[in-house]
């Protein structure tokens, strides 16, 4: 693993904080290096970037709880999207909704190239793949594969979306992207309401990995994703009753309201 561990005593005095499950919590989100990730274990941060995803759960037990921001549940047929892309994106108009691209279907894992790929989706969707979808591909192939073949993985793992978990946590969605300076001011000053000394780990873990294998965008959406991780009883599930799959995989994305 390349990263670092911070030990922080967990002693906010935020009426949230007594709120937390203890049990370990995990927010994975995909970048250049592979995947990027914060952990939060028994009052210690630690975080990093690991080349795939079985590299960071390898020592996860039981009942840890663990959000992922990548399409978890795909389509095989059918001319609509997956209902949880359709609802976050309702959730996160008028500005963010953009967001939250089109999950493929599964037929598109076995696919080998860009135009192969957004021919079968279009054969099988009615819409043609776009670029950025295309480009998550190998990591939507990797997720389905260890959700698929490890049992244990489909009872920690769910898809979130840290656009959607900003919404909950303020209110309303973000008024600024993500990538501009005032989209991360925007996004920091939410989660330091949760956690004090998120600013001293996201610039810890961006001295550690960015510019080379994590974008700072990245680590502050794995470190979203770790804050709601840690308060598992109270995420909501989008749509409320989700569907499965044609591989009994639900097709969902959680999210926490206070």
């Amino acid at each position: 693993m390349i990263g670092g561990m911070v030990r922080i005593p967990y002693s906010g005095t935020s009426d949230l904080y007594w709120l937390i499950d203890m049990a370990i919590a995990i927010g994975i989100d995909g970048c250049k290096g592979g995947w990027f990730f914060f952990r939060f274990d028994e009052g210690i941060w630690k975080f990093g970037v690991e080349e795939t995803i079985t590299d960071i759960l390898s020592d996860v037990p039981g009942g840890a709880h663990v959000l992922i921001d990548i399409p978890i549940g795909l389509k095989e047929r059918g001319k609509i999207e997956r209902e949880c892309d359709l609802a976050a994106r309702e959730l996160l108009r008028p500005k963010r909704q953009s967001s939250v691209f089109p999950a493929p279907c599964r037929q598109v894992l076995k696919m080998d190239s860009y135009d192969s790929a957004s021919k079968k989706n279009q054969k099988v969707t009615g819409r043609r793949l776009s670029r950025q979808s295309w480009g998550l591909v190998p990591k939507i192939r990797e997720v389905d594969d260890l959700m698929r073949r490890y049992r244990q993985a489909k009872d920690i793992v769910r898809e979130a979306h840290p656009e959607l978990l900003f919404r909950g946590l303020a209110g309303g969605p973000m008024a600024h992207n993500k990538k501009t300076r005032e989209g991360f001011t925007e996004r920091m000053t939410i989660v330091q309401l949760f956690e004090p000394d998120a600013k001293s780990l996201i610039a810890t873990a961006f001295l550690t990995h960015g510019g080379y294998e994590a974008a700072r965008d990245d680590i502050v959406d794995a470190f979203v994703l770790t804050i709601c991780a840690q308060q598992p009883d109270r995420l909501k599930t989008v749509p409320e009753k989700p569907p499965v799959d044609p591989k009994g995989l639900p097709m969902q994305m959680v999210y926490l309201t206070l």
